[in-house]
């Protein structure tokens, strides 16, 4: 279980001689899953600490208040899954206006050098940090051999001929390509959320019982049903997830709904974890409750084939980025 630390004032934490890597990983996709298995190999060879240093709240939320990104993970999502890369510590630094304007160089002797006693730096072949993004590689590297570190640059990973990134996953999940942005995860994207009251439709109307989750992460997938998978515990349950307004009965309001599979029990109180698998179709007005309900039978068929399935993920990693593949990832930077 890697340890947690919350801010690095001086002294916190036994750190000698660390393998480190900063950055946002939100959504800790396949490029940073790249990243955080350099460092542990690094770490492993060198005897020494990975350690994963990350910021809280995400720097757009300081840098650019009036247009923030939704974020892929929560800040606990992101703990765990850091964890489950394998690092031995997480450090969470407060961004605030007055750590965007550190200057570079004193980013490096403040929290590198002077705080984890690093030995070896891997970062992305698109990494820059420091005030207004003035800190470079190649400073880096110059850096390294003034203080005695050296670094590592991990070049990115590509899936279907698309370089990994959040931004990528993000404009994805928006459209509800749930299953092109869990390529490029390297898993499902998920959600959690408590279990609240809803309309009272499902069971009583319906004959369908579902539960309305109320979601904690900023980020849903488009309107529409979509296969599941739900987390309840240590328990992992197929199901069929609506996202949208519920347009047969004029709710306005945008919720979401699971319904499990082979299930019966009360689930009010609880937080859920709901993977989306496949979109299914689009959310849609029906012309009668019974056509509604008939609708809701075929998706739960239609879920329970995909769920038999499970495809998975296929994944192609490369190295150092190529004309071509530089060309498209300055296209997919200008379309988000």
């Amino acid at each position: 279980m890697a340890m947690v630390y919350y801010d690095l004032p001086p002294g916190a934490g036994p750190f000698t001689r660390t393998v480190v890597t900063v950055g946002n990983f939100d959504g800790v996709h396949l490029g940073h899953r790249a990243i955080l298995g350099k460092v542990c190999q690094r770490a492993r060879e060198l005897g020494s600490q990975a350690v994963a240093l990350t910021f809280e709240p995400h720097p757009g939320r300081v840098l650019r208040p009036d247009r923030p990104l939704p974020r892929l993970t929560t800040p606990a999502q992101k703990l765990a899954l850091l964890d489950r890369a394998g690092v031995h510590a997480v450090v969470l630094l407060p961004f605030t206006p007055e750590f965007a304007a550190l200057p570079a160089r004193d980013f490096v002797r403040r929290y590198f050098v002077e705080r984890l006693a690093v030995r070896e730096v891997v970062v992305g072949h698109d990494y820059c940090f420091g005030r207004g993004r003035e800190g470079t590689i190649e400073l880096l590297q110059e850096m390294g051999q003034s203080h005695g570190f050296t670094v590592q640059v991990v070049w990115a990973v590509e899936v279907n001929g698309a370089v990994v990134s959040s931004s990528l996953i993000r404009a994805l999940i928006t459209l509800g390509k749930v299953e092109e942005a869990a390529q490029l995860l390297g898993r499902p994207y998920a959600v959690e959320g408590l279990v609240v009251p809803g309309k009272g439709r499902g069971g009583a109307v319906l004959k369908v019982h579902t539960a309305n989750l109320r979601p904690e992460n900023e980020l849903l997938p488009a309107t529409g049903i979509y296969a599941v998978q739900v987390t309840r515990g240590g328990e992992r349950l197929p199901g069929v997830a609506n996202i949208g307004t519920c347009p047969t009965f004029d709710n306005s309001e945008l919720s979401l709904e699971v319904h499990l599979l082979d299930f019966a029990g009360d689930l009010y109180g609880e937080t859920l974890g709901v993977e989306f698998m496949a979109r299914l179709r689009e959310e849609r007005r029906f012309p009668s409750i019974e056509a509604l309900a008939a609708q809701i039978r075929a998706d739960i068929a239609e879920a329970r084939r995909v769920m038999a399935k499970d495809p998975g993920p296929r994944v192609k990693e490369t190295g150092q980025l190529g004309p071509a593949e530089k060309k498209r990832l300055d296209k997919v930077g200008k379309k988000l």
